[in-house]
């Protein structure tokens, strides 16, 4: 039954039934009813009556990778273990599987630094690739290991991947599980944690239990500190939900507590007197003798934060005049006023801005900052000694415009170069000026991973250090084909926590380690912590 209106008429005609065989009917009459979790609460639709006379029983997911080895081992038996005649291959390619479905599988426990969407990674992925790993292995003379980790890594689980960068992981997974030195019983799955030699069904189920670390986030190549910021936006999340809850009475408060509209009433006052006067467009425009790209920059940017600037001034006066009575309250009020009183950022706000996780006193200071930012910039159209790559609305536009000065500088073609990301040793403060070439950026961070400063590459993050911050960055375009993809770490760039539709860049990192720690550690830059 597909259509969702059909089972909830169903249902109700269902509930009725049930209630004229609740008597006289036979002593051991039941009925058993099953339910997928509904996507979202408006196709909540199974009727409270029924809810209510039933008993219950749930069959939560798995959690933790004991738990989820063991259920993806539990999907075969001894006779799937020696239905191949390459018994040892494929016994181990098949145990190396199931460890990477679970890992896939519980991953999504760590929010965007697991995996920058959400999956619906399922038991039928797992059986299926086993099939096709029977009938390749009963195939070929070699174990196609190339072929194998395309048709798990690109079309099995890849089949669900819609992130270029959780393609990459998962791919890179297959690579580190999925080897020929898997049959020489030196293949790690994870610290500790030795892929298992030959044995039986059971075997396998009993070295689990024996061999198998206490549940981590190394088990699944990341960080401790990934759990502690998954725990942590967690909590928030909860308080913040406990915090909407609050009632909502606007009436005086015993003792003289300060009500509600006093409260939004002397936060939206402090505003309006911080907000300066927007950009004067024409008069800046005035003052440029050439539009270089940085200048076209500079100017998109004035725009957008004229855009955002006045409708925050249009609200909130709009809100003042609600709240002495000279307006009727319109719902957008009544949202604004609730959004302030909570520490939220206002919807109507954030559509005109830039992604951000922040509360709304973190976020409007940091809005203050990148008016001084431009205003500085816009004062005579020097390029500032270093930029804050965070303070724009569009840091991708800024990264062009590099590439475009060199292009024009150099006469290069523009879809033949790239930008070259040398980390320095220094801060924001130690540059007087920027560079004859490209830029210097400051305030990025970060997580997953730290960098080291003397010896200039990604090194393993510190414990409790979630968002360490990076040095000042000189980025400089330079020919693609000169680049040097040896020894380096492709990191994605984000502007918030959340990654996903946040990503802004690739800079490539300097690692001395193996880039596929890094993959699996979910190493990113961040613009905002």
């Amino acid at each position: 039954l597909q259509n969702i209106h059909l089972v909830a008429k169903w249902l109700s005609s269902l509930e009725k039934k049930l209630e004229q065989h609740s008597e006289g009917s036979h002593q051991d009459f039941r009925v058993f009813i099953s339910a997928e979790p509904a996507p979202s609460p408006d196709s909540h639709i199974i009727p409270q009556g029924i809810l209510e006379n039933s008993i219950k029983i749930t069959n939560e997911a798995p959690t933790g990778m004991h738990a989820n080895l063991h259920k993806a081992l539990d999907n075969f038996n001894q006779d799937t273990l020696e239905m191949c005649t390459r018994e040892s291959e494929f016994k181990s390619i098949l145990f190396a599987l199931c460890y990477f479905h679970a890992v896939v599988a519980e991953r999504r426990k760590f929010g965007p630094q697991g995996w920058n969407r959400s999956y619906p990674f399922n038991t039928g992925d797992l059986t299926i690739s086993v099939n096709v790993l029977y009938n390749y292995l009963e195939a070929s003379s070699k174990v196609p290991y190339d072929d194998l980790r395309y048709l798990f890594g690109e079309i099995m689980y890849g089949g669900h991947i819609t992130d270029d960068w959780d393609r990459r992981l998962c791919k890179t997974y297959l690579e580190e599980f999925i080897k020929p030195e898997m049959l020489e019983g030196e293949l790690l799955l994870a610290p500790g944690f030795p892929l298992p030699g030959n044995m039986d069904y059971n075997g396998y189920h009993q070295y689990i239990d024996d061999a198998l670390p206490p549940e981590s986030p190394y088990l699944y190549g990341l960080h401790p500190n990934a759990e502690i910021g998954f725990l942590t936006q967690t909590s928030e999340k909860l308080f913040r939900v406990v915090l909407e809850m609050q009632p909502r009475d606007t009436s005086v408060g015993e003792g003289g507590v300060v009500t509600r509209e006093e409260t939004v009433k002397a936060l939206l006052e402090e505003m309006l007197e911080k907000l300066v006067d927007e950009f004067d467009i024409a008069e800046l425009m005035a003052k440029v003798e050439e539009r270089t790209p940085y200048v076209v920059v500079a100017f998109q940017e004035c725009e957008r934060m004229n855009i955002l600037t006045s409708e925050i001034k249009r609200s909130l006066q709009e809100l003042d005049l609600g709240l002495k009575g000279e307006l009727t309250m319109t719902s957008d009020m009544e949202n604004l006023q609730n959004a302030l009183f909570l520490d939220t950022v206002p919807e109507a706000w954030t559509r005109r801005a830039y992604p951000s996780t922040a509360s709304l006193g973190t976020w409007f200071a940091d809005l203050l900052t990148r008016i001084k930012e431009l205003e500085a910039w816009t004062a005579d159209f020097s390029l500032p000694s270093t930029v804050w790559l965070a303070g724009f609305f569009n840091p991708q536009s800024f990264l062009t415009a590099i590439m475009q000065s060199t292009a024009r500088k150099n006469e290069w073609p523009l879809d033949k170069m790239t930008l070259q990301c040398d980390v320095t040793k220094k801060n924001r403060e130690d540059f007087a000026s920027p560079p004859r070439e490209g830029a210097y950026v400051h305030g990025l961070f970060m997580e997953g991973a730290r960098w080291d400063a003397q010896t200039g590459v990604i090194t393993d993050a510190r414990l409790k250090e979630l968002t360490p911050p990076m040095p000042v960055i000189f980025i400089k375009a330079i020919p693609a084909d000169k680049q040097d993809p040896r020894s380096m770490y492709p990191c994605p760039v984000y502007r918030t926590r959340q990654r996903g539709p946040t990503y802004v860049w690739t800079f490539n990192l300097k690692t001395r380690e193996n880039p596929s720690k890094w993959v699996l550690a979910g190493v990113a830059l961040l613009l905002q912590t």
